[in-house]
């Protein structure tokens, strides 16, 4: 629990940061938050770190789009957020007809009442490369955009490399270079909240290319 709380502590001090007038800032968040409901938790998620910093940001009068990159389905995160319009969710991930979180994260899931059209999910078949990934990605950062948010929320999964242990995507490490360039096309405030990522020999040169693809 002590890790839990400080892991939602450092997204919420992102978010602050944000508020605080910083153009971009990454939460190194662990244990991961993307899984966990309100009242629910799941796939190592006990708090969900980047639902609870996109309310605080809707709370200070921002306009968030939460943007899920990890390898699973943001099923916590979409189900904060399913039934409003004030905050847009969009996940790219492995289907879930092959992957957990199996019930949730079809394309046919896009909100409820007041929040219907607000949830974007592209599920991705297993072996995923980069091109077809990349094009992906283009589909969402569009639905973004119509969103017209003021800040952008990435839970930033790494599982999408190839060899990860929990993963079925094959992405390289390099292929995070140009996904952090796809990023950078958006104009608002970023926070980066670390999500999943379990093949350690690559955690490193992944966030390095994808800091590089976003900041250069």
């Amino acid at each position: 629990w002590t890790a839990a709380y400080w892991s939602a502590q450092t997204a919420l001090s992102g978010a602050q940061a944000l508020v605080a007038g910083m153009p971009l800032v990454y939460a190194l968040c662990r244990p991961p938050g993307h899984h966990a409901y309100p009242d629910l938790y799941g796939g190592y998620c006990y708090l969900n770190n980047a639902a609870i910093a996109a309310q605080l940001l809707a709370a200070n009068g921002r306009r968030p789009a939460i943007l899920d990159i990890d390898y699973h389905h943001g099923n916590g995160t979409q189900a904060v957020f399913y039934d409003r319009a004030d905050v847009f969710f969009c996940s790219l991930h492995a289907d879930p007809e092959d992957e957990y979180p199996y019930y949730c994260g079809f394309a046919t899931e896009i909100g409820r009442g007041e929040g219907e059209g607000h949830t974007l999910n592209l599920p991705l078949p297993l072996e995923t490369g980069e091109t077809a990934y990349l094009h992906a990605l283009d589909r969402a950062l569009e639905a973004i955009e119509n969103f017209a948010p003021d800040v952008l929320l990435v839970s930033l999964g790494f599982d999408t490399l190839s060899g990860d242990p929990h993963g079925g995507l094959r992405l390289e490490a390099g292929s995070f270079r140009p996904i952090g360039r796809l990023l950078a096309g958006f104009r608002q405030p970023v926070l980066l909240v670390q999500e999943g990522g379990y093949l350690l020999s690559g955690l490193g040169p992944a966030l390095v290319a994808f800091l590089e693809g976003l900041t250069n």
